[in-house]
């Protein structure tokens, strides 16, 4: 059982359906039934599609480390850091106009974290080789 991983892709599976039903509202306050032809549509559909992207990786990476034996308070650490770089990013990727020093802040945070989780790895593979 990995019991930090799975706090983690919770939170961060309730927050992937919200931001599923922004997609859905703005499709439907615009018209939009397939595809982003409308901008007020294209903004919540790219912050959920992003979300979509980077998440599951990053997931794997926390579920690896712990795995491997990575300090709680590490993971707890990568898992913090991951939530908040993707609230961030999607709330500036959403907004019209776009808050982009959000939206950088999230990319950032969520780049730190896979990164760590990443070398963390390898430090944890190296030093059973």
């Amino acid at each position: 059982m990995l019991p930090v991983t799975a706090l983690y892709a919770g939170l961060l599976g309730l927050y992937f359906i919200w931001l599923a039903t922004r997609v859905i509202k703005a499709r439907r306050i615009h018209r939009v039934g397939l595809g982003t032809s409308h901008r007020l549509v294209e903004r919540p559909a790219r912050a959920h599609g992003n979300f979509a992207e980077y998440v599951p990786f990053a997931l794997l990476l926390l579920a690896l480390c712990e795995i491997n034996g990575l300090p709680d308070w590490a993971l707890h650490v990568l898992g913090v850091v991951l939530v908040a770089g993707r609230v961030l990013h999607a709330q500036g990727i959403a907004k019209e106009p776009e808050d982009f020093k959000w939206r950088v802040l999230g990319t950032s945070l969520t780049f730190t974290m896979m990164g760590v989780a990443a070398a963390a790895l390898l430090g944890l593979a190296a030093a059973t080789l």
